[in-house]
């Protein structure tokens, strides 16, 4: 689908949104990679005209590279979203692809959050196995 400029903005945009809801998952994870922020940030310098698609683009690859490095599934997605959300700079159909990702991660991370709460605490040591 073909998109007006101002509804691409708004697309990348939200994919940033997304993508920034569930980056604490990534940054849990991998606190000392900067790249899925960067590339969260791309996306909103690019929709405010500050940064060339081809700059947010490779923030995009650079987020996606992250995702291989990360241990968590969460911290994968996450890291995913991101990339997809600076990917949206160079085309609009990676906007719902952030979104996936965000969902996959707080749905994984929403679950270990009830297995948590469902164990009493001296028990918490059996989700680390």
């Amino acid at each position: 689908m073909r998109y007006s400029d101002a509804d691409h903005r708004l697309l990348a945009s939200w994919a940033a949104d997304c993508a920034e809801h569930v980056l604490e998952r990534f940054e849990r994870d991998c606190p000392d990679d900067p790249r899925p922020r960067e590339a969260i940030a791309a996306a909103r310098a690019w929709v405010r005209g500050e940064l060339p698609m081809v700059e947010a683009r490779a923030a995009a690859f650079a987020a996606h590279a992250a995702a291989r490095t990360a241990s968590d599934a969460t911290a994968v997605a996450a890291a995913r979203a991101a990339g997809h959300a600076a990917a949206t700079a160079h085309v609009a159909s990676h906007a719902p692809h952030a979104a996936r990702y965000a969902r996959k991660a707080a749905g994984a991370a929403a679950e270990m959050d009830w297995q948590r709460e469902s164990l009493p605490e001296h028990l918490h040591a059996v989700l680390a196995a």
